[in-house]
């Protein structure tokens, strides 16, 4: 007697509840399920309500083209679409939803209605599924477009519904999935409620900024990012370095319009970050990124969160190159240490360089706190849960790589545009003198100016210094009497484990016996009474520092380090000449606002806030 079979074949509705579950993870799923079939139908306008953060009602509802019976039907059916008809679809897809799953995935874990009504047609059609049952079709009344009502979500997969968050947490997710919706299709109007609450109210606009303006308010903090090379075009807003809030924020990432969580594209994002400062940060963005869509795999995730690039390098260099354009890595300095009337150094012959300078780096608005709350556009709402608030520089200029294709204007309706303010060369800041010999006043003709003398030496010396590494080696000098120097065991271990990175840098060190370390030569920059200071900063900067990390981490954590103890000191007086130079030299300089450590440079006070407050406004 041959055995039982112990594989069985699962009935039809259970495994309809299974592949739910990859599709449909919460209530924000299905919300952005909806509104993307709304936006693949075309419409301008789409209205979502909510109540108990989408677990007992999503309603959604749009003006799009609406369905006719039969396709009303289809709909509900898995694996039933009008995106695609054959396997070469699948290469280039160019519509949100493209596999038929959503819809039947929804229906089959909650009681629910779909309203349509065709363009052009005397009535609609309502189909009711309940709980992946069968669907009842009847003939109603309805306005063109579509109404889509999903009630008690999960009401029949328990082990679904009690890993959903408290009903806030839930209205939460759907809000910034509603919000990089808006963010992503301007053109579009959006309504979001919960129960008798407006969230969202976005009319249609005309372009990104006034879309963003609309949620977020006036955002000084931000400059926009623009690169276009290798068939990819790179536009968007990100965080200006010099911020006193926070260093984290939203991170919206949007691929051919569709909203997206990358590695790829955020380990890019990083990258630009890490080269102007190491602090540690998980910076606001909001980047868009267009290629040809068969140069993109969509397909590779069940809720379509992910993509795969053809190249990822490719996708991977033009956002790192974007993000450091936009933070200000406009220059290319030159290494010259010691100020102007130092001995043996003559002071600099002017350069001519075509690069916007501090001024169109910050902005009018840079370092100035906005007025408490922001700005709201008309008929919009601020989203509390992603806004934060920083103040820094407004945006700054870029220069175009050697062969790069110049930026195409953004496209019409949806791309960033209207964002850029910087890029000019701007006259620079005039010094009047020092406040306690440590802050530098200066103006020119959009305010008044406080510079970190510091903190804006060593941002010069680091870039400097950065400089003259990547063609090899910074000058070394040698001590007439080597230095002896005691450290504990871990801090000598640490030296030792970098050896070779600060040899690069003109440090010669070794050990010597019991608890001392020997420094034979310092790099050109210092003077001997510097050194054994820097040399005790380096280890304790170093000690612990992960051994197996990347090279260049380790070169950039010395650099600062050293660039930080070279640098000209808090209440050490200047000469006008002196401060000039700095001044100039800051003009010149990458990454001009913020140090190496992510210290704010200077602290802009704009002519309107000074009018403001004599009462000439």
């Amino acid at each position: 007697m041959a055995a039982a079979t112990r594989i069985r074949q699962l009935p039809a509705g259970l495994a309809n509840q299974i592949a739910a579950g990859e599709v449909v993870e919460r209530p924000a799923s299905a919300v952005k399920e909806l509104i993307e079939n709304a936006l693949d139908a075309g419409a301008t306008r789409i209205a979502v309500a909510i109540e108990f953060g989408g677990k007992r009602l999503i309603r959604v509802e749009d003006d799009g083209e609406g369905m006719a019976p039969a396709d009303a039907v289809l709909a509900v059916e898995r694996h039933a679409t009008s995106k695609i008809r054959t396997p070469d679809d699948l290469a280039a897809i160019s519509t949100l939803g493209f596999r038929g799953e959503a819809l039947p995935s929804i229906a089959s874990v909650s009681h629910f209605r779909l309203r349509t009504r065709a363009r052009g047609e005397g009535s609609g059609t309502e189909v009711r599924v309940d709980g992946g049952g069968e669907p009842a079709v009847t003939e109603t009344g309805a306005p063109e477009g579509t109404l889509v009502e999903v009630r008690d979500l999960f009401y029949n997969v328990p082990a679904r519904r009690k890993f959903l968050k408290s009903d806030g947490a839930e209205t939460t997710h759907i809000s910034r999935a509603m919000t990089q919706m808006a963010l992503g299709y301007v053109g579009v109007g959006f309504l979001l409620k919960s129960g008798n609450r407006t969230l969202i109210n976005c009319p249609p606009a005309s372009d990104f900024a006034e879309r963003f303006f609309q949620i977020y308010g006036d955002r000084p903090d931000l400059v926009p990012v623009r690169k276009q090379a290798g068939g990819i075009r790179l536009t968007g807003l990100a965080a200006a370095l010099a911020e006193d809030g926070s260093t984290r924020g939203p991170q919206h990432f949007w691929v051919n319009r569709r909203a997206v969580k990358d590695k790829t594209i955020l380990h890019a994002v990083n990258e630009g970050y890490r080269r102007a400062t190491m602090k540690p940060r998980s910076p606001e963005v909001h980047l868009f990124i267009e290629l040809p869509p068969d140069r993109v795999d969509v397909n590779v995730h069940p809720a379509k969160a992910e993509v795969r690039f053809l190249e990822q390098s490719l996708v991977h260099e033009v956002v790192r190159r974007g993000m450091r354009e936009a933070l200000g890595e406009d220059a290319a300095p030159t290494l010259s240490i010691e100020p102007p009337g130092s001995p043996g150094r003559p002071a600099p012959e002017p350069r001519d360089r075509s690069i916007p300078g501090i001024v169109s780096t910050l902005g009018a608005g840079g370092g100035w706190k906005p007025a408490a709350g922001g700005a709201r556009g008309p008929g919009g709402a601020s989203v509390a849960h992603d806004r934060e608030d920083a103040t820094s520089g407004a945006p700054g200029g870029r220069r175009q790589d050697a062969g790069e294709t110049p930026a195409a204007p953004p496209a019409a309706g949806w791309t960033p545009s209207g964002m850029e303010t910087g890029g000019a060369e701007t006259a620079p800041l005039i010094p009047l003198g020092q406040f306690r010999d440590t802050f530098i006043v200066a103006v020119d003709n959009d305010g008044v100016v406080l510079i970190d003398q510091h903190v804006a030496h060593e941002r010069i010396l680091y870039e400097q210094v950065k400089e003259r590494l990547t063609s090899g080696r910074l000058e070394s000098q040698r001590l007439l009497e080597p230095l002896l120097i005691d450290l504990p065991p871990g801090a000598r271990d640490a030296l030792a484990a970098h050896a070779a990175d600060l040899d690069r840098l003109g440090f010669e060190i070794e050990a010597f016996g019991g608890d001392s370390v020997r420094v034979a030569a310092i790099p050109a920059l210092f003077d001997r009474a510097a050194c054994e200071a820097t040399v005790r900063a380096l280890a304790n900067d170093l000690e612990g520092f992960e051994r197996g990390a990347n090279v260049e981490d380790a070169i950039s954590r010395i650099a600062a380090t050293t660039a930080c103890h070279a640098s000209i000191k808090a209440h050490d007086p200047l000469t006008r000449e002196k401060m000039t130079w700095l001044l100039q030299e800051l003009h010149r300089t990458s990454y001009s606002t913020v140090c190496p450590h992510g210290r704010p440079v200077l602290l802009r006070i704009p002519r309107q806030e000074i009018e403001r407050r004599f009462e000439r406004i």
